[in-house]
């Protein structure tokens, strides 16, 4: 569910929606890792200047944790990273 929260969130604000790729890793008991992977051109508007809107996808993801308990963290990364 929250992957494809954070996949749609991101096709909306990138100029490259096709390169969006989302992967949810699990770091520990109650501890997960949600990796935005995008065009090189892409990650500076996900990220949103001084961090605003990677911020704010974070405020909008720690209200799950309500829901089912685990605690995510986000980082955005470009798609050469993951090819890489």
């Amino acid at each position: 569910m929250i992957e494809t929260f954070v996949r749609d969130f991101a096709k909306l604000v990138v100029s490259h929606p096709e390169d969006v790729v989302v992967e949810r890793r699990n770091l520990g008991e109650n501890f997960d890792e949600i990796v935005i992977y995008t065009h090189k051109e892409d990650a500076g508007k996900l990220i949103g200047k001084e961090g605003r809107m990677i911020n704010a996808l974070k405020t909008v993801i720690s209200g799950c944790k309500a829901k089912d308990g685990v605690n995510y963290r986000v980082n955005v990364r470009t798609t050469e990273e993951r090819e890489g």
